[in-house]
């Protein structure tokens, strides 16, 4: 079973410039759960089957205008038949006066009321990505992310192999540090991962052989990155001379993290590679190959050979010489 993420209401407040109108209390108590919202027109016409209470409530002009076309006892009817299913929280936006009546019944049903000088729609769709990123599913894994040219690397390899150390000179080199040692990972969308550091080592990273740093305070500002979505990833290993590694990239591997495939390469290690401008280049190939090139492919054609072929080992070191 997923686990159950949840967001304050005082942190939604503060970050979407909501407006308390009434919290029945401390807004750090409160907790939202649901990344869906909801706006309860067919509530307030007496069809309230499937209403999901976790849900955040938004009531715009459509809304009110309904209520206040309606004679005061039906408006009042109505409006105790919404707020005594308890949702959420309830936004009033555009800046719109909130009826004295849902003023009322959210005291007596402890429903927490806002409101928001935003239009309704954007209110919505501001609300609604911002709970898909909070309350989205997420696994921490060991590695370090970093971004090199735009695109989101999530470093992976046992301990000691080199990541700290490859991220560094990243950084020295010009690309941010996101995240080292424990990558946050979040499921935001159905194709998209995004990578972040926990808050309480967010900075820091470990060189082996000279401990812990801040890579902000070092490197500056520029040298350090909030969060990225993960694009690709650079699996580094131990350098086995038993085993074939791939020569040409042709066949594209992959690591399913939290459902999505995300491609990977794996990069053998030992001493005198230099993993950082690998990384810079497997970077560069990889945005290549999301927009449609493949130096591999191309190679094959131009050779005569289809690029569904099974390529052996001699063909490849008669390549070498090229």
């Amino acid at each position: 079973m997923a686990a159950k993420y949840s967001v304050s209401l005082a942190k939604l407040i503060k970050d979407n410039d909501f407006k308390p109108i009434y919290l029945p209390c401390d807004a750090s108590g409160i907790y939202i759960t649901s990344p869906d919202i909801n706006r309860p027109g067919l509530i307030f016409s007496g069809y309230d089957n499937y209403f999901d209470n976790t849900r955040i409530n938004f009531l715009g002009r459509t809304e009110i205008e309904y209520l206040n076309s309606k004679e005061q006892s039906v408006r009042i009817e109505r409006i105790e038949r919404f707020m005594s299913l308890c949702p959420a929280a309830v936004v009033i936006s555009r800046g719109l006066e909130c009826p004295a009546e849902i003023r009322e019944y959210a005291k007596i049903y402890e429903v927490p009321l806002l409101a928001t000088t935003d239009t309704t729609s954007r209110s919505m769709a501001t609300t609604i990505a911002y709970l898909n990123v909070e309350l989205a599913e997420r696994i921490t894994r060991h590695g370090v992310f970093v971004e090199v040219y735009g695109e989101g690397v999530l470093i992976l390899g046992d301990s000691g192999v080199g990541k700290s150390e490859t991220a560094v000179e990243l950084i020295k080199r010009g690309h941010r540090l996101v995240a080292d040692d424990a990558v946050e990972i979040k499921k935001t969308g159905a194709k998209t991962l995004v990578g972040s550091a926990p808050d309480n080592i967010r900075h820091f990273i470990e060189p082996r052989g000279i401990g812990i740093i801040n890579a902000r305070r070092i490197f500056g500002m520029g040298a350090v990155k909030l969060a990225e979505k993960i694009d690709m990833i650079v699996k580094l290993e131990p350098w086995d001379v038993d085993k074939v590694y791939d020569r040409m990239g042709l066949e594209s591997e992959y690591m399913n993290i939290l459902g999505i495939d995300i491609p990977m390469t794996t990069v053998p290690v030992k001493p005198g590679r230099n993993l950082a401008i690998i990384i810079e280049v497997a970077a560069m190939n990889n945005r290549q190959k999301k927009m449609g090139y493949n130096a591999a492919k191309e190679l094959m054609k131009n050779l005569g050979m289809s690029d569904d072929l099974e390529v052996s080992d001699e063909e490849i070191k008669t390549w070498d010489s090229f």
